[in-house]
């Protein structure tokens, strides 16, 4: 632990004013590379988080939070279940679906599509779909007049608007006199919807559940239901409650598994800037080894002098650790209020920034998401933090094991 004399003399050696101007200069240089090290990380970690969030809720506006499924892809009890569900205390809601592939056709132009069955009253429950829509609405859905809504990339890759019409196609084959034939059904395009994932809007079509019934020769079952949980983060666990508690006949799988490659493949990318970006800070820290290192040759006489009043070796190098953890917690502190203020700003500077040179980072034509949405977490800011002090705590090691070997009687000699 630091007595007060080494803390007294560290302080001292930090404030004086060196005869040597350039180890000020590397002193301030380390400082300043700290701070801009954490403040690009906390920044972009930021940004990244904004990125995750952003892109998280457009895809939860599709996909629900949990979906449980029976044998084959198949409920038929799914009135039972869905009132089962309902009177469960962390789900908000709970909606049947029948899910399909298909294909659309519009004279010459042909697109797969993946069909989704809804009722049109239960979906808000589940999904956010109907908020996305910019042609009709969900309620536009009525049995047995076969509507469909689909997503904007898909409805211009078929060339289609809303009262257009489009031949639907799926796989469940027709025996006829004429021999065996897909099942074709024109649709009457009724709304059209995009929520800003390629996914979603280049492959969705929606229809109601009676006409998906038929088209899929369902009858009266459904191929699962959708759930909406109060907190999305406890879908895992509540996947594993519920398929203890509903048994081996049903399948539960939630939002994290179902995109399972999309958020691990962001987790890697966190990590690896965390880890290239820290780097930047590993560069000042070695800026404080070699301001420390010349610290110790310019103060070998002071050295040599309190070793000879006493000072013991391991003293001696708390006073340069003392010293060099100052600037390092100068240059962390810096970094961080640099790091939160940018963080914070981020969705207002950039835009002036924008505006200032002309150009547009995330044109709207190219990108989905065309604004830098930014979240800073305390988790990451402390994380950061800790790590940045621990590798300029680390630096101070040898330059202060260097001062404490310092021997009185040859540093003394020529003095």
């Amino acid at each position: 632990m630091f007595r007060p004399l080494e803390l007294f003399v560290g302080l001292r050696y930090t404030r004086a004013k060196r005869r040597n101007h350039f180890i000020s200069f590397i002193s301030l240089a380390s400082m300043l590379g700290v701070a801009l090290g954490i403040t690009a990380l906390i920044t972009v970690l930021s940004v990244m988080n904004g990125f995750e969030q952003e892109l998280r809720t457009r895809i939860l506006s599709m996909t629900s939070h949990l979906v449980v499924t029976g044998p084959g892809g198949k409920l038929a009890d799914w009135p039972d279940l869905v009132a089962r569900l309902e009177g469960h205390p962390q789900i908000l809601g709970a909606a049947p679906y029948i899910q399909g592939q298909a294909m659309l056709v519009n004279g010459g132009l042909v697109s797969g599509a993946l069909v989704r069955g809804v009722l049109p009253a239960e979906e808000p429950r589940v999904s956010e779909i109907g908020a996305h829509m910019t042609a009709g609405a969900l309620d536009d859905l009525v049995p047995g007049e076969f509507r469909i809504i689909l997503g904007s990339e898909l409805a211009s890759a078929l060339g289609v608007g809303r009262g257009d019409r489009v031949v639907l196609i799926t796989p469940k084959a027709t025996v006829t006199p004429a021999g065996i034939l897909p099942k074709l059904r024109r649709f009457t395009v009724a709304g059209i919807f995009e929520v800003g994932m390629y996914e979603y809007d280049r492959n969705t079509a929606i229809v109601h559940i009676e006409d998906a019934a038929r088209l899929f020769r369902l009858g009266k079952a459904v191929s699962g239901v959708r759930l909406k949980v109060a907190d999305l983060f406890a879908a895992p666990r509540l996947n594993r409650q519920l398929s203890a508690e509903l048994g081996r006949g049903y399948w539960v799988t939630d939002w994290t598994q179902q995109h399972a490659n999309f958020f691990r493949a962001i987790r890697t990318e966190k990590t690896m800037m965390f880890i290239i970006l820290m780097l930047i800070v590993g560069v000042a820290a070695f800026n404080i080894v070699s301001t420390l290192v010349m610290v110790v040759t310019d103060k070998r006489a002071d050295i040599a002098i309190l070793r000879t009043l006493g000072l013991t070796p391991g003293r001696v190098m708390a006073v340069f650790m003392i010293q060099g953890a100052v600037i390092g917690l100068a240059g962390t502190a810096l970094g961080v209020m640099g790091g939160i203020s940018l963080a914070l700003n981020v969705e207002t500077l950039v835009p002036a920034l924008e505006q200032l040179i002309g150009h547009k980072f995330l044109s709207p034509d190219v990108y989905y998401i065309s604004e830098l949405p930014s979240e800073l977490e305390l988790t990451d800011v402390i994380r950061i933090s800790v790590a940045a002090f621990s590798l300029t705590l680390l630096a101070t090691i040898y330059p202060a094991w260097r001062a404490a070997r310092t021997q009185p009687a040859e540093a003394l000699r020529y003095e």
